[in-house]
């Protein structure tokens, strides 16, 4: 099914649940804590983060691409499903990415999913965990064309596991702890699958 057509098919089967209470949550208290919530997880100037990116630096677009893809797969792919089991677009995304890295479909084609992406993560916006998982999967997706959505998808990726394995009532101070955990793991996966020595290293400005 085209991508336009699952996103008719997503917002028709959605419409009708927006208004239901989720989680133990009554309509307005539940929108009350949501707005409170961080779309992303992190700062630039964390020594975690600091450590990554001075990584992502040494790595082609190439490798971080395989890498941002691969970790949102496993990672936040899952919380994204959860929410939204009868939603295939992001695995057709990640997907989309692999068949690119392995020469078997054009970077403009990705690029153009990658933007109809963007558009369909807005209609998560009523799960955080699953909303976050989604940005975080398209910003990965993206990586391959801009190098600097690694930082992002990070941020996302943080956000989409701490509000998942936390629910939406926990203190600011326990969604940073998680957010560090996942930073490690990410970081520690990137470490598995760089190259050494690579010969076609990203430039890239994080602070522009």
């Amino acid at each position: 099914m085209a991508i336009r057509a699952q996103h008719a098919l997503w917002l028709e089967t959605r419409c009708s649940a927006l208004g239901r209470s989720t989680r133990g949550f009554c309509r307005k208290e539940r929108d009350d804590f949501m707005a409170k919530l961080r779309k992303m997880l992190g700062r630039a100037d964390d020594p975690q983060i600091l450590t990554l990116m001075h990584l992502l630096e040494t790595q082609s677009r190439r490798t971080l691409a395989g890498w941002a893809a691969d970790c949102a797969k496993r990672r936040y792919l899952p919380i994204f499903e959860r929410a939204f089991p009868d939603e295939y677009w992001p695995k057709e995304l990640l997907e989309a990415v692999r068949s690119c890295l392995a020469g078997e479909l054009a970077v403009s084609e990705v690029k153009r999913l990658v933007k109809n992406g963007r558009t369909l993560a807005r209609g998560a916006a009523d799960e955080p965990a699953a909303a976050a998982a989604a940005q975080a999967i398209v910003t990965a997706c993206g990586v391959l064309q801009t190098p600097t959505n690694a930082l992002g998808f990070v941020f996302y990726g943080a956000a989409a596991a701490a509000y998942d394995e936390l629910g939406l009532r926990a203190a600011q101070a326990e969604y940073d702890v998680r957010a560090a955990l996942e930073f490690d793991a990410l970081t520690e996966y990137l470490r598995q699958v760089m190259v050494a020595d690579e010969p076609d290293p990203i430039q890239v400005n994080w602070y522009c």
